[in-house]
Order: C-alpha cells, then sequence, then structure tokens
C-alpha cells in the first residue's frame, strides 16, 4: 500500500512539475539553441499553482513543451533570481527567452492565463491586442453629457 501511495505521489509531482532547474534548463537552452520558458511563482499564489500545476502540464501533454526548455523560478527560494528574470512584481510570470542573430530577446505573460493563450505564448506567437474604442467612446459622450 505504502509503495502505491508514493507512486501516486511521484507521478503527481512529476506531472505538476515537468521543469528543470533554472541553470540547467539554460545551459540546455544554450546547447541546443531552443528557447527558455520560465514560471516564476510561489506556492502561495493560486495563480502560479495553477499555471504550474494545470495549464502547463496540459500544454506539455499536447506537445506544446516540446520545443523549449522548461524552468520553474520560486519567488520565495530564489529571490534574486526572480527579481532578475521577472518585470514588476506581479506573479505569476511566464518569461520566454529566445537567442536571435543580435541577441537574447525576452518576453513575458503575466497572470494566470488559459492554455491556448500560454502555447501561443511559448510558440512566439504576439499576444493579441485589444481594442475598446465602443465603450470608449460611448463612456466618454456620458461623461460629457451628451
Amino acid at each position: 500500500m505504502t509503495t502505491l501511495v508514493l507512486t501516486a505521489v511521484l507521478q503527481t509531482s512529476l506531472m505538476a512539475a515537468p521543469e528543470q532547474g533554472y541553470m540547467e534548463a539554460l545551459s540546455r537552452s544554450m546547447a541546443s539553441g531552443r528557447a527558455l520558458v520560465v514560471l516564476v511563482g510561489a506556492d502561495w499564489c493560486p495563480g502560479c499553482v495553477k499555471m504550474h500545476g494545470r495549464i502547463l502540464p496540459e500544454v506539455g501533454r499536447k506537445g506544446g513543451l516540446d520545443r523549449v526548455e522548461l524552468a520553474y523560478v520560486d519567488v520565495d527560494r530564489e529571490p534574486q533570481l526572480a527579481q532578475q528574470l521577472m518585470r514588476g512584481g506581479s506573479i505569476p510570470q511566464l518569461v520566454r527567452f529566445e537567442k536571435t542573430d543580435s541577441g537574447w530577446r525576452s518576453e513575458v505573460l503575466t497572470g494566470a492565463q488559459s492554455p491556448d493563450r500560454v502555447a501561443a505564448f511559448i510558440n512566439g506567437e504576439p499576444e493579441p491586442q485589444r481594442s475598446f474604442p465602443g465603450v470608449l467612446s460611448s463612456w466618454t459622450e456620458k461623461l460629457l453629457g451628451r
């Protein structure tokens, strides 16, 4: 019975954390030329737990992590590294580094996101632009009393 429980716990932890340590992932990324994707989060953050435990594993099951090296950095365990990787203080942040002819380029996706949005981000697709001209126009007109 104990073996069965340990096996279940091990499988669950492997599914929830498909990533490597940051230095190992960086090393592998530099050697392979594959993009490096880092999830920066914390165990106490609901959005981070969702991204780490459900969203990224789902993206991985669909093959969305096959062409990248993935790492997880906990802001409490590695605060200096997390601070260097992040843009601003909000978590979770998914940071994608890609080597280009002119050097390394990085992009950041902040907050818990859908599996489709995460997969698109990991593949280097830009975030769709949102436009609210109708809403802003009607709101402005109401303010002006028109």
